[in-house]
């Protein structure tokens, strides 16, 4: 049975995506700093595993990747997934903590959790597995006031590219998902409208998320010697083509 590791299991897109996997029949680690909303992404499915962690604690994520190896005896897959946004405002009316907060979860946390992923898969039997990095359209274009957000984003697809050299010895493919305007929490303020590059506020379309963990899926059950490097999943109509 193949396995994988969502990170920021506990709702949104990893949610969505977990249970993708599972319907699929994979197992899946549920990575997240809270356990009680990882138990709801797990709903008692035997195939689902608890991982709380702190994914920018390498110790936490250690011991979590551990526990799945464990469990498992190999991993297939990560989905490296957490993350968390800021209200936009311009650069200088953004804080310092709120900057290096938000880097160490978007970016670092998504370097320590491929870490610790890398390092199972390059010493299994047989050797390799798949990272796929959760990125964003905000890896190629910005919104208005969203410096930390699009500078995390724009180091995942460095980090992506990276991965992808290092792991080529060892069977390990790397590619990333850039994800537009899936309506989750995160992204429901969409439909109520939001702030355009112009100054003006508009409502924007979304898509069902579940487009994205389909997606996802594609990706992860691929066979190693074929990759989906990049991936832009997004709705239709967003201003992301043009956006400006």
């Amino acid at each position: 049975m193949k396995t994988i590791i969502i990170t920021g299991g506990g709702g949104g897109v990893g949610r969505a995506t977990a249970h993708a996997f599972l319907s699929a029949g994979w197992r899946v680690g549920l990575a997240g700093r809270r356990a009680g909303p990882l138990e709801e992404t797990a709903g008692g499915n035997a195939n689902a595993l608890v991982l709380p962690c702190d994914v920018a604690d390498e110790t936490q994520v250690e011991a979590a990747f551990g526990k799945a190896a464990g469990e498992w005896g190999h991993l297939d897959a990560i989905f490296n997934n957490a993350g968390v946004s800021l209200p936009g405002a311009p650069v200088d009316e953004i804080s310092v903590a709120d900057w290096r907060r938000l880097i160490d979860i978007n970016l670092t946390g998504s370097f320590i959790c491929a870490r610790a992923a890398f390092a199972l898969m390059r010493n299994q039997d047989p050797q390799g597995g798949r990272i796929i990095n959760n990125g964003s359209v905000s890896a190629h274009v910005p919104r208005w006031g969203s410096a930390p957000y699009t500078a995390s984003k724009h180091a995942i697809t460095g980090l992506t590219r990276s991965l992808s050299l290092d792991g080529r010895p060892f069977g390990i493919a790397c590619g990333q998902i850039d994800i537009g305007n899936a309506l989750t929490e995160m992204a429901a303020k969409m439909t109520q409208g939001v702030p355009q590059a112009d100054g003006s506020v508009a409502v924007e379309p979304v898509i069902d998320v579940t487009h994205v963990a389909s997606s996802v899926l594609h990706m992860a059950g691929l066979p190693l010697d074929a990759n989906v490097q990049f991936m832009t999943v997004m709705a239709t109509a967003m201003p992301y083509i043009g956006r400006g």
